[in-house]
């Protein structure tokens, strides 16, 4: 018997049948009868630390009121630690391997041009889908995922003028159009993709954090609920459904936010990282320090000082409860215009986020801190309003779960399951593992896959899987921090063995039984 398996899960999995359980509840009963509308909010680099979470320090009130009316999911994988790759899986709902997204210059059209996205399976039967803020990566769109065009209002990204000049650096190239004051990156003749590589050197940026007396509306998610709220009273008044996307750019660096939500939050309380430190055996390249964090003004190279992580730490809090209040306006709306009653509502974050664990800041890896990220779904009428699940579940399942739940048919390209038994038995035996990748160089791919118990990752030639440059295991039952690579431990050996097979099967191979009766989690 595998170790490895949760203990409700003996037989090895087969592929789930999608059709089979179309009809099969009390939710999938109201979501095909009432035509469900679909508030979809992404938050970028939001990491699993809030009150829903069992983190009460953090002020995220209208995230942890939207988890009691929902369900949250405490392990939820994104499938590439970055913003425009698991943007890119979760809108496809294709893995990284199939978008052929790994790095923040290629769209999935290139090698995917005519997939059908999440969003354009509503608008395909019959939705009226509209977009604002941060949904797909960057300047990145894609036209046929939209009913109008999407747009996302403008905004200084500082509240102070002296931050705003250093911040002024990073821009090279013609005089913007619409304010000639202003210089735009310059940007890849063929693709149009902005070159970052000015802005991305040591200090080009404006200050890391900042907290300006300001009023909310002053930086992009203050603006972006404005437009939602107004959105919402438009999308009323139409007679079909309608799926709206949010995009809140915070906590995403840098950590701005008005004064009085840094006040919120005692700086004499903010604790530090518990193992800034690097994990022991594991390859050198496993986790880079953070250079996105060292592209902004005073970060210097190296180990950050305690004062400034508690600086930092101080800013994505107040960061993260300025997005919140901007997502309680949207649900305030919400509630006053009648919707919350048809209307399905999911919260994720595109990936999370390191805060000096392993000595190391931002994402990219393939680590518990950086693939590990918030999903909160509300349906009208669910079984369990309030409830957690510890299931595995991809963010590739979303789109299946988002469109079987509007009882849409599921496109034939998808690469994940829906979750919709989930919200009727939290406790379902489901997924054996999840599965998240992160590329190193042009010639290493570290794939990772997440069990009930372990992480289990294999840094391979991209072009010859066959090729294990390195292996890395964390038990998560004695190190849920990751901190020691026990793969080369000789009491591991047929361990390593048992979940390199395991691997080796991949998603397909991790897939819910879906055809048994339902069992429960330990």
């Amino acid at each position: 018997m595998n170790p490895n398996r949760p203990t409700c899960c003996l037989a090895w999995p087969i592929f789930l049948a999608l059709a089979l359980f179309s009809g099969a509840s009390n939710t999938a009963t109201a979501a095909t009868t009432n035509r469900l509308n679909v508030l979809f909010v992404a938050v970028d680099d939001l990491r699993p630390e809030l009150g829903c979470y069992g983190r009460d320090y953090i002020k995220s009130p209208n995230i942890d009121r939207l988890a009691r009316a929902g369900m949250v999911f405490e392990r939820a994988y994104c499938q590439q630690a970055v913003c425009s790759p698991t943007r890119s899986s979760l809108l496809t709902g294709t893995r990284p391997d199939t978008t052929k997204v790994w790095d923040l210059k290629t769209h999935f059209r290139t090698a995917l041009p005519n997939v059908v996205t999440l969003q354009q399976n509503f608008k395909n039967h019959g939705y009226f889908v509209q977009g604002m803020g941060k949904i797909f990566h960057g300047s990145y769109d894609d036209p046929p995922s939209w009913s109008v065009p999407w747009k996302t209002p403008r905004a200084v990204a500082y509240g102070l003028k002296e931050n705003m000049d250093l911040n002024q650096r990073q821009f090279e190239g013609e005089p913007d159009a619409a304010n000639p004051r202003r210089k735009t990156k310059r940007r890849d003749s063929t693709t149009g993709t902005a070159d970052d590589t000015f802005a991305s050197k040591q200090n080009s940026r404006g200050p890391a954090f900042e907290g300006a007396d300001v009023p909310d509306n002053t930086f992009q998610d203050g603006k972006v609920a404005e437009f939602a709220v107004e959105t919402l009273r438009e999308l009323s008044r139409k007679p079909e459904p309608f799926f709206l996307a949010v995009g809140f750019i915070k906590p995403h660096l840098p950590f701005v936010a008005p004064k009085k939500f840094w006040d919120l939050y005692d700086p004499a309380k903010i604790q530090l990282a518990p193992n800034p430190f690097r994990q022991k055996g594991a390859p050198d390249y496993s986790i880079l320090p953070g250079s996105e964090m060292r592209a902004y003004h005073g970060i210097p190279d190296g180990h950050i000082p305690d004062d400034l992580a508690r600086q930092l730490k101080h800013g994505y809090y107040a960061s993260i409860s300025y997005m919140d209040a901007q997502l309680g306006k949207v649900l305030d709306e919400l509630d006053r215009l009648g919707l919350r009653t048809n209307t399905i509502v999911v919260l994720w974050g595109d990936h999370g986020w390191k805060l000096g664990e392993h000595d190391a800041w931002c994402k990219h890896s393939t680590v518990e801190n950086d693939v590990n990220a918030p999903l909160i779904l509300f349906v009208p009428g669910m079984k369990n309003p309030g409830k957690h699940t510890q299931a595995l579940v991809e963010f590739v399942d979303i789109y299946p779960t988002l469109s079987e739940l509007a009882g849409l048919p599921l496109p034939g390209h998808l690469e994940g399951t829906s979750f919709k038994p989930l919200l009727d038995d939290p406790k379902r035996c489901w997924k054996t593992a999840a599965f998240s990748q992160y590329p190193r160089g042009q010639d290493l791919m570290g794939y990772s896959m997440r069990t009930d118990r372990y992480r289990f990752t294999a840094w391979v030639n991209r072009k010859d899987h066959s090729k294990v440059d390195a292996i890395e295991l964390y038990d998560h039952q004695n190190d849920p921090q990751e901190n020691m690579n026990i793969a080369k431990d000789p009491a591991q050996s047929a361990n390593v063995d048992l979940l390199m097979a395991q691997w080796k099967q991949g998603w397909r191979g991790a897939r819910p039984l879906v055809d048994s009766l339902p069992k429960q989690l330990p």
